[in-house]
């Protein structure tokens, strides 16, 4: 399959950076177009926080704003703001592992969303700067054609649909036209050091896609070899090359990556499930402009991109080697999307969460360059169009039968198609001589140049503005979204901020969230935490003791209840109306508000050693056995239906008492009960969906689904009456279960009097740095040490000057053993396989030093050439 052709010339120095620049001013005009017409943040009222962009990825940003400013609880190896004290460093590689992520520094805290949005911008422009670069790399050809093009790789339907709302995926639309150009690199013997450096920044920027960038770039050089027709012993230098660019330029990135490895390791196991591919209609519908599709591949490329790829088999201007390698390669890779083996090698052999084709932007990134090498050979000719728009109206004949493709996409489709193809049939009438009477030579030339590049870049402006809005307005149709930064976070950030007391105690942001990670935007020591690295213990911890969650548990909610409060050290709480944004809560106008208790400090002393008995089923009991005291009553409960008859009892798989969602507004299921008069009336029941009602208290809002993605977190419902009879009425909006002893009656005199001892008891005074927590002790502290935070894998202790050992678990905490003869302290972080990361980060770096040097002077030993004849 070689072709025996010399490397293409290197375009003309000043025509790289023009195409470059004229790539990302068409991205920024069009994205920015696009949510003026969809009248999105911040052109228009509508948000455009939706799903994690709202919930985890402007929430990060604001930590790291915070964090850079001095001001963020925690550094970069412990995020004491959330889930009472998680690992950092994965997170930060995860998340803001980026550059630009840096910028959020610049702006004002109150316009994070403003500072991610620019984010957003600026790396699509990048992708855009840097594909035009790669095109011209790879073959010179017009510098205009070459930004257009560089502008519809970035503006891609994965960009549009999918990254412009994870910005952090965004990195790998960036890393592969980025890599791709240190292959070539490699395939040149050129550049070798920044070729390393290249690699290294993509890896740390975002792993997880720059691993899936990777891939495209080793199929785009493997093919480059194949066609360059090189002799053995060259190719194999040339593959060599690549391959320890990769090796030392991924070892350079070890510290962050092995890092997030362990994390994830050490992270709740979330969703499982196997892929299905999407049916053919709608996989070529997404080729199209205007459809949109969560669960399906956004191949989308624009129209003139699209043509130019579909008439590359056709040109014959292009070698034969060329047109074959580029159309089987872009044909594998789509292949390779809709088999389940070949899309666990794309997502590094783990099914993702939510959508299933996130390797989607490689096969645009070789759209795109195979359409480059349709048009650079020379514009296609008249067979190849028409072969071209054949093929064109055979997949709109295929898409139309799809869901996906709506009445409104005609009048697009048409306009952007006719505008692609005549446009490159202006290009191939240039290029063939043609006369336009009226006009010499000079000036037809520079009509026909600027129509076609009117109709070009007119329509694909147009098309991907279309495309950009349908799928802005389409994702705040079918997710949930949230409010940009405003007067609510602004009373929120307030209150928290004179209520603070860290680390004396915790300040949690309350129960009323705003967004899943709220102590990360508007401050405060919480439960809350929303992460893909959400740790194992701490999502199984606090689910023992109650504690609601979302995204299959690793979206953990505050937990509003006294008795955790006080094992964790939370002393002032703060409560806020329902989110009106969020219409599906009741509306009120209450005030912001505080209510504080006394706790215990961060480090308390109980008796016994740090093992014992493990969780049971009841949230009332693991919460005693943490607490160290007796504080409820669990009583037995009388369940009944509309019908005044028992409900069914679940099945081993589904535990608990069937409740329907049949009712009116006389007769409602209800929980009948006998407590001690006085005491707090708590409902646990995770898999329950509707409101629960104490006597005439105000309904309390319990939040679950059907599919296990949601559990509904433990809710206080009054106060037990004088008679000791209580009647829960329950209103479900789904069918639901309750489960046996769901009930719990909390004695708040006790519950005072065991935070007593564990004060009286507990540190006298607790110190927190970014990875240190050290605490002082009573004289003759005997039993264990237990600080109120999750025993994830990284902590060592020691007592006193003793070494420090890895801490030991007591229910899910960090416990020291105590022989009495120490009065202090000190717990340290290490995120596992940091030491390991450093350790292969060191020898790539003295790995990449030797080479260099070698390189050095092997250039310096080599002969000059010969001065004589």
């Amino acid at each position: 399959m070689g072709v025996r052709t010399p490397s293409p010339p290197e375009p003309e120095r000043n025509t790289m950076p023009t195409a470059a620049l004229l790539a990302a001013l068409i991205t920024v005009t069009a994205f920015c177009a696009a949510d003026t017409v969809a009248r999105s943040y911040p052109f228009g009222p509508r948000t455009r926080s939706v799903n994690d962009l709202g919930n985890q990825y402007v929430p990060f940003h604001a930590h790291l704003w915070d964090l850079l400013h001095g001001r963020g609880d925690g550094g970069l190896l412990v995020n004491w703001q959330s889930g009472y004290g998680s690992s950092f460093l994965p997170d930060l590689g995860t998340y803001l592992g980026s550059p630009f992520a840096l910028l959020v520094a610049v702006f004002p805290r109150d316009e994070i969303d403003l500072a991610v949005y620019v984010i957003t911008v600026l790396k699509t422009a990048t992708a855009a700067a840097v594909m035009t670069c790669l095109l011209l790399a790879l073959r010179p050809g017009r510098w205009w054609v070459a930004g257009l093009l560089g502008a519809s790789y970035a503006l891609c339907g994965w960009s549009l649909a999918v990254a412009s709302y994870n910005p952090m995926w965004l990195d790998g639309l960036v890393a592969l036209p980025l890599l791709c150009l240190a292959g070539e690199w490699a395939l040149r013997g050129r550049r070798p050091l920044l070729g390393v450096l290249v690699v290294a920044l993509a890896w740390t920027a975002n792993f997880y896609t720059a691993y899936m960038a990777t891939l495209g770039a080793g199929l785009v050089l493997l093919l480059r070899l194949l066609l360059a027709g090189l002799p053995r012993r060259r190719a194999l230098a040339a593959a060599g090359r690549a391959v320890l660019t990769v090796a030392l330029g991924v070892g350079l990135a070890a510290p962050l990556v092995v890092v997030i490895f362990f994390g994830t390791r050490d992270a709740y196991p979330g969703r499982e499930g196997d892929f299905v591919p999407v049916a053919t209609q709608d996989l070529l519908a997404r080729l199209l402009p205007t459809t949109y599709s969560y669960g399906s591949p956004a191949v989308y490329v624009g129209l003139t991109a699209l043509v130019l790829a579909l008439a590359l088999p056709f040109h014959r201007a292009v070698p034969r080697p060329v047109r074959a390698g580029w159309t089987l390669l872009v044909a594998g890779v789509l292949l390779s999307m809709q088999w389940a083996p070949t899309q666990l090698v794309w997502h590094a052999f783990a099914t993702p969460q939510g959508s299933q084709y996130r390797q989607a932007f490689v096969l645009c990134g070789l759209l795109v360059i195979a359409a480059w090498h349709a048009l650079a050979y020379g514009p296609p000719d008249r067979r190849a169009l028409a072969a071209a728009a054949g093929l064109l109206a055979l997949i709109v004949a295929v898409a139309s039968r799809s869901i996906l493709v709506r009445p409104y996409i005609w009048p697009v489709l048409l306009l952007a198609a006719a505008g692609a193809l005549a446009g490159l049939a202006l290009l191939w009438l240039l290029r063939s001589g043609a006369t336009v009477p009226g006009l010499r030579v000079g000036r037809r030339r520079t009509a026909l140049t600027a129509l076609a590049a009117v109709l070009l870049v007119g329509g694909q402006l147009g098309e991907t503005v279309a495309t950009s809005a349908v799928d802005t307005r389409k994702r705040l149709s079918h997710m949930d979204d949230y409010a940009p930064w405003g007067e609510r976070q602004q009373r929120q950030a307030d209150v928290i901020a004179r209520a603070d007391g860290w680390p004396r105690y915790r300040t949690d942001p309350g129960r009323e969230q705003t967004v899943s990670n709220d102590p990360l935007l508007v401050g405060g020591q919480g439960a809350q935490y929303y992460s893909s690295l959400t740790s194992d213990v701490l999502s199984r911890t606090l689910t023992a003791l109650g504690d609601g969650w979302t995204s299959h548990g690793r979206s953990l909610q505050s937990l509003d209840n006294p008795v955790t409060d006080v094992i964790f050290s939370v002393g002032a709480r703060v409560h806020s109306p329902p989110d009106p944004h969020q219409t599906w809560l009741p509306q009120h106008n209450a005030p912001v508000t505080v209510s504080r208790q006394s706790v215990p400090p961060l480090v308390t002393v109980h008796p016994g050693g740090s093992g014992g008995a493990g969780f049971g089923p009841s949230p009332y009991r693991n919460q005693e056995l943490m607490l160290g005291a007796r504080v409820y009553t669990v009583p037995r409960l009388t369940v009944r239906t509309v019908t005044g008859k028992p409900p069914r009892q679940g099945d081993a798989r589904h535990p608990g008492l069937l409740i329907t969602a049949a009712g009116t507004d006389v007769r409602k299921p209800a929980i009948t009960a006998s407590c001690p008069a006085g005491e707090d009336v708590y409902l646990w029941a995770p898999h329950y969906s509707g409101t629960a009602r104490l006597a005439d208290g105000e309904a309390a809002q319990f939040r679950s689904d059907a599919v296990g993605a949601k559990i509904a977190v433990m809710r206080r419902l009054g106060t037990v009456p004088a008679s000791g009879r209580l009647r829960i009425e329950l209103s479900p909006d789904r069918n639901s279960r309750v489960p046996d002893r769901a009930v719990g009656c909390l004695d708040t005199a006790r519950l005072r009097t065991a935070a007593a001892q564990l004060e009286a008891t507990g540190a006298t005074k607790v110190t927190v740095s970014d990875a240190t927590l050290h605490a002082e002790l009573p004289a003759g502290s005997k039993g264990t040490a237990v600080v109120a935070a999750p025993r994830i894998a990284g902590w060592r202790c020691a007592t006193g000057d003793a070494p420090a050992t890895p801490a030991e678990s007591r229910h899910g905490l960090i416990a020291i053993p105590l022989d009495g003869s120490s009065t202090s302290l000190t717990c340290t972080f290490h995120p596992p396989g940091l030491r390991l990361g450093g350790a292969v980060g060191a020898a790539s770096l003295l790995a990449l030093i030797l080479l260099g040097t070698l390189t050095a002077v092997r250039r310096r030993r080599a002969p000059g050439p010969s001065t004589t004849a």
